[in-house]
């Protein structure tokens, strides 16, 4: 026996009756999505609620390299402190004003003029001691002994005084930027 295929033609649908359905089909799709973590979900759209924009990207100056060898003769009495002696180790120059660092060599003995209450307007200060031994006192933390190895941050405008030092005491010193103004404190 032989069987013919049959075919069922219906009638077909006007285009508004076809953009109706699909726009259906579209709303139905949108409403049935997965289930997804509630905190998942809600984090991206809150920041974008809050109509913060993103924050710009700092422009970047363009940086170079750059290489500081010990030497003796580099040490000059041009920095900040007429007690103690800098080395620039040239980051200033090779970050277009990004950044600083130097290493300070400080000039016994510690007198009233080293022990000046002050600040800087940084954004960042990093201290590392090389050699010897210094004491300071900081704003909130007390007097603090730091050895060679130690290192701290000096958060922007924290206030502090430099007590005492060794004859041999020696820091590297890592400020941003490099142009930076320090406050004297009148007693």
């Amino acid at each position: 026996m032989a069987r013919t295929a049959t075919t069922r033609k219906t009638p077909r649908k006007s285009n508004t009756a076809r953009k109706s359905n699909m726009a259906r089909k579209a709303k139905s799709a949108a409403t049935k999505r997965p289930a997804k973590k509630a905190s998942a979900r809600q984090a991206p759209r809150r920041a974008k609620a809050a109509g913060k924009p993103a924050p710009a990207a700092r422009k970047r100056a363009k940086q170079h390299f750059t290489v500081s060898h010990h030497q003796e003769a580099d040490f000059k009495t041009d920095g900040l402190r007429a007690y103690a002696l800098y080395r620039d180790l040239g980051i200033a120059a090779a970050t277009a004003g990004l950044c600083q660092a130097h290493v300070i060599r400080f000039l016994g003995p510690c007198t009233d003029e080293v022990r000046k209450r002050h600040y800087h307007e940084t954004e960042l200060q990093l201290v590392y001691v090389l050699k010897g031994w210094m004491k300071n006192k900081f704003e909130g933390h007390g007097e603090q002994l730091m050895q060679a190895g130690s290192c701290w941050l000096q958060p922007p405008g924290i206030e502090h005084t430099v007590l005492d030092f060794s004859d041999d005491c020696e820091v590297l010193e890592i400020i941003v930027p490099a142009d930076f103004k320090t406050v004297e404190l009148v007693p």
